[in-house]
């Protein structure tokens, strides 16, 4: 991966010249620095009387009242990590002086971007032709791409080439480096672009503003080893890299104290935390020490990657009360031999039984999966060794794909692809095999009365609130808004197929 360099202006680099040397100590000195560059460009709007034609006057009135220099509007697209990726450059901006707002005619606007199928890639450059008729109606607003997209440099080649309007490219390695990237962007009228192609450090203690004050995504590591030959992920988030478990722990307990009371556990692989550690932990014993914060109610974790998943996780996870009773274990097919063409390191037969010990230490858990349909050299014989698992595992749900050719991994080499009409037959026919399990594995709790996280007003129904009992399953109930964050009794009294009707036990 090429490393691209930026121009850095002579205010720049006296600006940097005096920045502390500790990696968090200075993105909160960047910080500070594009405030005051924020600040006085607001400010020269405003002298001006341009701050009236850019805001609305509502909009206005609110940035005067709140004491922000502009706007911003983050879109987030893929997984969980890049989810709590994006709750951290919210923070940021939102430390900078700038207000978050749902349109993306706005001061700023990021788009933290995934790129494990082709699909997310082309809606980003869709995206950016509509940000572009913006900027010519907006100036001065500022555009700019994160993620894993930007890890490749194929895309990022196009973006000097056709999309020179955007402002700031940077990747996965250097998020943390943001308020440092807005600062140069602003010192500088041309396009910045700082891509890395490996990272050492680890840099967790910036500002984070949360989607929900009550629950948290935790991320426990970065990158991937794994290398399954359909997936780009270790091409763009790097090799495995583990926190120390004392860090995580210190987190965890600084959220608890700030109100929350469940938190997710993130990596591209938990059951390979650990590894690299200085003083090796597993996964399981990082989760007796997480099981221990007094006023966690909850944990969460993914994604648990079989081939690593121990019979000690089994048994922390049997003996807990407070992680959830819901396991993501991505089975991708049902074929062991497409299994081993995907580099996946168990078959069919080490999964069922993987399996069937999980189901026989707890009966009730939850389990999900990602299934691919398409992988090159796929047969019927395949894909129906697939239905066979889906049929015997009985997944409360699971996440469909289709096979995403991603180049630079080893199946975009392989010439044996499929038909894309059989591979949307095959599609169909997997969605329909796993939505009518999944609709009867929701409806085994009917008429029990089950802890809900209750996490948001219900959009669809007035005087509903909407939570999640620990298997995930989502459940509507009356309700109002003070119950948010609690964790409460609810009687399911109606299955409707993928979630609950209920009310308060």
């Amino acid at each position: 991966m090429k490393i691209y360099k930026q121009n850095e202006t002579p205010e720049f680099e006296m600006i940097r010249a005096a920045a502390p040397e500790d990696d968090g100590a200075r993105q909160y000195y960047f910080i500070e620095q594009a405030k005051i560059l924020w600040k006085q460009q607001f400010e020269s709007l405003a002298d001006s009387g341009e701050a009236a034609g850019r805001y609305e006057s509502e909009l206005l009135l609110r940035l005067q009242a709140e004491g922000k220099y502009g706007t911003f509007h983050i879109a987030t697209f893929g997984c969980q990590m890049n989810a709590r990726d994006s709750e951290k450059l919210c923070g940021i901006l939102e430390e900078i002086g700038l207000l978050e707002v749902e349109s993306e005619n706005a001061d700023l606007v990021l788009y933290n971007t995934c790129t494990v199928r082709d699909n997310a890639n082309q809606k980003v450059y869709g995206r950016l032709g509509y940000l572009q008729t913006l900027k010519k109606k907006r100036p001065g607003m500022m555009i700019a791409l994160c993620g894993c997209m930007m890890q490749e440099e194929l895309v990022v080649d196009k973006l000097k080439k056709s999309y020179r309007f955007v402002d700031l490219i940077f990747g996965t390695y250097n998020v943390y480096k943001f308020a440092e990237l807005i600062y140069m962007r602003l010192c500088n009228s041309e396009m910045i672009i700082d891509i890395w192609d490996k990272a050492d450090q680890i840099v967790e203690e910036l500002p984070t503003e949360r989607k929900y004050p009550f629950k948290s995504g935790v991320n426990i590591m970065f990158g991937c080893n794994n290398f399954c030959s359909y997936c780009i992920v270790p091409y763009v988030r790097g090799r495995e890299r583990s926190r120390e478990p004392e860090q995580i722990i210190r987190e965890i307990r600084e959220l608890v104290a700030d109100g929350v009371v469940e938190v997710m556990l993130l990596g591209q692989n938990v059951n390979s935390y650990g590894k690299n550690l200085e003083t090796p932990v597993t996964f399981a014993e990082l989760l007796k020490q997480v099981e221990e914060i007094e006023g966690l109610k909850r944990i969460r974790f993914m994604t648990s990657h079989p081939k690593d998943l121990s019979d000690d996780l089994i048994e922390v996870m049997k003996n807990s009360k407070k992680i959830c009773s819901q396991l993501h274990l991505p089975v991708q097919s049902g074929s062991s031999r497409i299994l081993k063409e995907m580099n996946r390191h168990y078959t069919k037969e080490s999964y069922l039984a993987l399996v069937d010990r999980i189901r026989t230490a707890m009966p009730d858990i939850s389990l999900t999966t990602d299934i691919i349909v398409g992988f090159p050299g796929e047969t019927e014989e395949d894909f129906e060794e697939t239905l066979d698992i889906v049929r015997r595992v009985r997944y409360d749900s699971a996440f469909t794909f289709i096979y995403s050719k991603r180049t630079g991994t080893p199946a975009a080499a392989l010439t044996e692809q499929i038909p894309e009409d059989v591979v949307k037959e095959r599609f169909e026919r997997l969605l329909t095999e796993v939505q009518q399990i999944s609709a009867e594995r929701t409806g085994r709790f009917e008429g029990q009365t089950l802890d809900v996280l209750v996490e948001e007003k219900n959009s669809q129904h007035d005087g509903y609130m909407t939570g999640r009992l620990s298997c995930g399953a989502v459940v509507h109930f009356p309700g109002d808004e003070s119950l948010i964050g609690q964790i409460i009794p609810v009687k399911l009294e109606e299955s409707k197929g993928f979630y609950y009707m209920g009310k308060r036990g």
